[in-house]
């Protein structure tokens, strides 16, 4: 089969993209911009078109595949109609590939990743041998966000937005939460966990929703169901990682695998190392700065990485950059922001990353910062751009032995990489 996929760089779709080419099909695809990403699909003999005008979109394709962020009118998209190609997003696309397996999915508004990841390991280790697709890069996957396996399993992250995870037919469910999030696309956080009891209904019997008891969110979904199973009835593991929620991520994985009859999870989470912008540590400066760079955008997400950050450092000065997400969860999420960022001792804010082809009531970057600097105990100061942002925190800010969390979903990620450079 011929696949175009429109969007290629994202990071589910560039995994969806290689792992079909390892299957056997032929692959080519198209981003507005380069990216690591792009480059490992290249050097995997896939090609990339690095313009968006429907021009590099084949004439006999069989299937056209977009991301989430390629809109209905994008010249791909148009080409893609003119020539009667097959088109699909890219959850639908891997709600067929998953078909043929055992599909476990993690869910969750937060710590799906990382869950995923550390069930990575744990399968792995265990000889399951799983194919697998997650939103970030992963050192058990020599640095990518797939696996080609053998086996009949297959493990991916499931993303709620716009319930895009309803294109799965899980037999396996892991909740990490559902506290809410992506409130452009869900009316209410009732709209919101709907989503979820939705997504779960067709488990089978013999499958298993796995949750924790403790949240009452997953409870509330999970309660739709007789065949669970309550991961805080095991124990938090020792871990090489920080933080509590990162041991809440670890009990989920602890309960699938004793669930598929694994016995030496506790072993192979201990192995855990992280992952691609989970607090991942870029290293140090000349000036002993060391640098953390973090995915965190959400209010609850942000503090459990100050938090993990200050156990793992304890004593020493930490300093925040970060990148508001999307004009509509920062506006959705103000007043939670403040409390999220205590214990930080200087937060820079950044001006705010917006994805959306389209804006209504932008948010006043420069106020939300002095809003964050009237709530918190250490200081908030608007940085402007990313390089403005940047030269402030060299300039006048970092001193030596300081922690530095790199901190959002967007592209804030390349500060991290020019300190350390």
């Amino acid at each position: 089969m011929k696949i175009f996929c429109s969007g290629i760089g994202g990071i589910g779709l560039s995994a969806y993209a290689a792992l079909q080419a390892q299957l056997g099909h032929s692959v080519s695809g198209s981003d507005r911009e380069d990216s690591a990403l792009i480059h490992d699909l290249k050097s995997q003999g896939i090609p990339v078109s690095l313009m968006q005008d429907g021009k590099a979109v084949p004439d006999d394709s069989d299937l056209f595949v977009y991301s989430e962020a390629i809109d209905s009118d994008n010249p791909d998209r148009l080409r893609a109609r003119e020539l009667d190609i097959r088109e699909i997003s890219f959850f639908k696309a891997l709600g067929d590939i998953a078909l043929a397996y055992q599909l476990i999915a993690v869910c969750g508004t937060h710590g799906k990743s990382t869950t995923t990841a550390m069930a990575a390991q744990v399968l792995i280790d265990a000889g399951v041998d799983p194919t697998i697709i997650v939103g970030t890069k992963l050192p058990i996957l020599d640095g990518r966000n797939w696996r080609k396996g053998e086996s009949k399993v297959f493990l991916v992250e499931a993303c709620e937005y716009r319930r895009n995870f309803l294109h799965l037919s899980p037999d396996i469910v892991l909740i990490t939460n559902a506290d809410g999030d992506h409130f452009d696309a869900f009316e209410s956080v009732e709209d919101y966990r709907s989503a979820f009891v939705e997504f779960i209904g067709p488990v089978p019997d013999d499958g298993v929703i796995i949750f924790h008891g403790s949240d009452d969110s997953s409870v509330e979904i999970a309660s739709t169901r007789a065949n669970t199973l309550d991961a805080d009835t095991y124990d938090l593991p020792t871990l090489s990682v920080p933080g509590k929620h990162m041991q809440k991520n670890a009990q989920l994985v602890l309960a699938l695998a004793e669930h598929l009859h694994i016995s030496d999870a506790t072993e192979s989470l201990q192995r855990f190392t992280g992952t691609w912008r989970r607090m991942e540590v870029k290293g140090d400066t000349a000036d002993g700065v060391t640098v953390i760079d973090d995915y965190a955008h959400h209010p609850i997400e942000i503090a459990a990485t100050i938090s993990a950050t200050k156990e793992r450092y304890p004593g020493r000065r930490i300093v925040c950059v970060y990148q508001p997400h999307l004009h509509e969860r920062t506006r959705t999420f103000y007043d939670a922001f403040s409390p999220s960022f205590q214990g930080v001792d200087v937060l820079v804010m950044s001006d705010i990353y917006e994805a959306r082809s389209e804006v209504s009531n932008p948010v006043d970057t420069a106020q939300f910062a002095k809003d964050i600097d009237a709530g918190i105990e250490g200081e908030c100061i608007y940085g402007g751009s990313l390089q403005a942002s940047e030269t402030l925190l060299r300039s006048s800010i970092l001193r030596p032995f300081d922690v530095l969390i790199v901190m959002g979903a967007g592209d804030v990620t390349t500060v991290a990489e020019h300190l350390i450079c």
